[in-house]
């Protein structure tokens, strides 16, 4: 990046702008009415001149920095995943004020065909605990204004910090008024995207019958189709306006690649048919690091480590970059020492960061589950000789291989080195399973409560993916709840049929989650509403019911 002068907004005599950018424009303006009116709005610009069709978006915050995120298309061919269109200068600046008043940092870089015309910035030199503004230009041409924030220092006694807390948009299951309205909070520091960002499915495949048609129409395999399935995301006015309003930390789960993603494969690839597994899952991974605000890795994974002061940090997984085939449910190997759902240097990576860990919190992003789901893992223990003679499970009869109960040493491992360490104060939050649960993750499950919890897990639901009420129907979430809860005592309370968001609330006292599920997923003005809290006081391990949401 170079210093550069930032021109002057467009002069009021420009070339009227393109139909479609007035109606982005507005529609970008109408979500985010939080904000001063118009500050997202981006300037009118040429037909014939590039622009910033797919919005602006800021991720991974740091005391003095952030990373600044846009794409620009130079020219009307140049669509995402075509390969086409020129270099392009583009210039950013962040101010402190949302008029750009008060500058503080400038810089430029240039869009290529090489990277989709995808650019990041990864501006430093801000102050801590800041909230800033931020834009792109591409000649005459303005993006919509972003808000963004920095985190507080390391050292620094922090009251509270508070995330949204989001997972599994599937585009044409239906639409994301989720974002809209965590959008529309002023009170969120960033917001958690726990993985299955995209899906990789062709229309009509996952759900069969959609709200909307996603593009590419077919299954995504190249480069070429994974960066069109971002773009097309990028498209939608409330995803547009989440990123536009606040920082987004995300990591990715399978269906940024493929459904049930191993490091070897995955159950929805096939090589025969759609070629070879390791060029589909760098393409995929290459895409994603383009059209995402992550910070790039030099090793083509998205786990790390943020800090928000003394009071929590956050370690962010990749599980699905190393881990093990999936086995069949009722497989014995699940306990298998030989396989791992995280990798070795991931593994020790986590506990290491764990350990050394000055902060109260220690927050954990884990795509999938880590709290046992068995039928019958309350018996378990008692039953442990017989279940090795069968081959079963130590732990019961999983129900989803896919999570930590398929790895179940490392699982183990983990939470062996949180009880010998007495590390306290470890919250998992999790997507992946589009039901909502909160958590006591027990040290043996299958003799909870007697062995206590290591930790506690906040599961939040999908923004839009199917679940149990839009698969089988309503009467079969009563029924399969009753089930889970009386098999699982350390599950406190799951929802298998809303559709919506989490917002965790952090202070030295207590963590709290408090859950929220929207209307209708197919209504794109649904509303929202609070449906229950549960907390962590501080030194429990336990969860507990709030009566109310945190304010």
């Amino acid at each position: 990046m170079n210093n550069s002068h930032f021109p002057e907004p467009q002069s009021p005599g420009a070339p009227a702008p393109r139909r479609r950018t007035v109606v982005k424009a507005a529609a970008t303006t109408a979500v985010l009415a939080p904000l001063a009116a118009g500050a997202l709005q981006p300037t009118a610009h040429a037909a014939t001149g590039p622009s910033f069709s797919h919005g602006v978006a800021s991720g991974d915050p740091l005391p003095d920095g952030v990373l600044l995120w846009t794409r620009v298309t130079p020219t009307a061919e140049a669509v995402p995943g075509s390969g086409k269109g020129p270099d392009t200068e583009v210039s950013w600046e962040v101010a402190e004020d949302k008029d750009f008043q008060r500058i503080v940092v400038r810089g430029s870089t240039t869009s290529r065909a090489a990277t989709d015309h995808t650019v990041k910035a990864d501006v430093r030199g801000l102050r801590p605990a800041t909230a800033y503004w931020y834009r792109f230009r591409a000649g005459d041409v303005v993006s919509a204004v972003g808000r963004t924030r920095t985190t507080a220092t390391h050292d620094a006694d922090v009251s509270g910090v508070r995330f949204g807390v989001v997972s599994c948009s599937n585009w044409e299951a239906g639409y994301f008024s989720s974002y809209r309205h965590l959008a529309a909070r002023g009170d969120l520091d960033a917001v958690l995207h726990l993985g299955d960002y995209i899906y990789e499915y062709g229309t009509g495949e996952y759900p069969e019958k959609g709200v909307r048609a996603t593009s590419p129409a077919h299954e995504i395999l190249t480069l070429a189709d994974y960066r069109t399935r971002h773009g097309s995301y990028k498209t939608d006015a409330d995803l547009l306006a989440l990123h536009a309003r606040h920082p987004v930390i995300a990591m990715w789960d399978d269906h940024e690649i493929a459904n049930d993603t191993w490091a070897g494969g995955a159950e929805n690839h096939t090589p025969g048919t759609e070629g070879d597994w390791a060029q589909r899952q760098a393409a995929a991974k290459q895409a994603y690091f383009e059209w995402m605000p992550v910070r790039p890795s030099t090793e083509g994974t998205t786990y790390r480590r943020l800090r928000f002061g003394k009071l929590a940090d956050l370690h962010l997984l990749d599980l699905r970059s190393f881990r093990s085939q999936q086995v069949g449910v009722g497989n014995g190997d699940v306990d298998s020492p030989e396989r791992t759902l995280t990798g070795r240097k991931q593994l020790d990576w986590l506990k290491a960061g764990l350990s050394a860990s000055q902060t109260s919190w220690r927050l954990v992003g884990t795509s999938v589950m880590i709290s046992p789901m068995a039928f019958g893992s309350l018996p378990a223990e008692l039953l442990k000789p017989l279940l090795e003679l069968l081959g079963l499970p130590s732990q019961g009869l999983a129900v989803n291989t896919d999570q930590w109960d398929g790895y179940t040493h490392d699982r183990a491992e983990l939470l062996g080195h949180l009880q010998a360490q007495a590390i306290r104060n470890t919250v998992f939050l999790t997507g992946d399973i589009h039901m909502a649960f909160a958590n006591e993750v027990p040290v043996k499950a299958g003799t909870y409560p007697l062995s206590g919890s290591a930790a506690t897990e906040f599961v939040v639901t999908s923004v839009t993916s199917d679940n149990i009420d839009d698969i089988v129907g309503s009467w079969a979430s009563p029924l399969a709840e009753g089930a889970i809860k009386l098999a699982n005592r350390h599950i406190k309370w799951l929802d298998m049929d809303s559709h919506g968001y989490g917002v965790l609330d952090v202070t030295a006292q207590a963590s709290q989650m408090d859950y929220y599920v929207v209307s209708d997923r197919e209504d794109p003005a649904a509303t929202v509403s609070w449906t229950r809290g549960y907390r962590t006081p501080s030194g429990t391990q336990k969860v507990e019911r709030a009566n109310a949401p945190v304010r």
